[in-house]
């Protein structure tokens, strides 16, 4: 099930965030992710949030600031199972238009947003990782 973030959701949350990035991000340090919790914590209230659950656990999520994807973050164990399409799907069903970064080197993210319509309008290097990071645009029919 998909539902609005809550409050009491924070903590789970943010262990998915953490344990997540350094998942997918193997190429950075994995203190680059620790230094950015706790601003990322204090601004997640202010996102918008939707959370997929499953018999009371949270499994994934996805984070939106406007029309921007802040992320996708699917549990380890719950990965390649339709959690990010379903997340993903329900979050343009709400937007016309859907703007992401996503590094280079994360390529079974690249190929997911591929497949699902993105495409890539720009790359970049991130001057606090030092990595090439795409930016991809989705546009739902007008």
């Amino acid at each position: 099930m998909i539902r609005d973030f809550m409050l009491k959701d924070i903590d789970d949350i943010m262990r998915l965030w953490l344990e997540t990035n350094k998942q997918a991000h193997d190429f950075i340090e994995s203190s680059y992710w620790d230094s950015n919790f706790t601003s990322v914590k204090e601004m997640l209230p202010q996102s918008t949030i939707y959370v997929y659950e499953c018999d009371s656990q949270i499994q994934g999520f996805i984070g939106l600031i406007d029309d921007y994807i802040a992320g996708i973050f699917i549990s380890k164990d719950n990965q390649s199972r339709g959690i990010g399409k379903k997340l993903l799907n329900y979050t343009k069903e709400k937007c016309d238009k859907l703007t992401l970064q996503v590094y280079q080197k994360n390529a079974r993210a690249v190929q997911f947003y591929l497949r699902e319509g993105f495409g890539i309008s720009k790359e970049q290097m991130d001057e606090e990782s030092g990595e090439i990071e795409y930016f991809m645009e989705w546009r739902g029919l007008a």
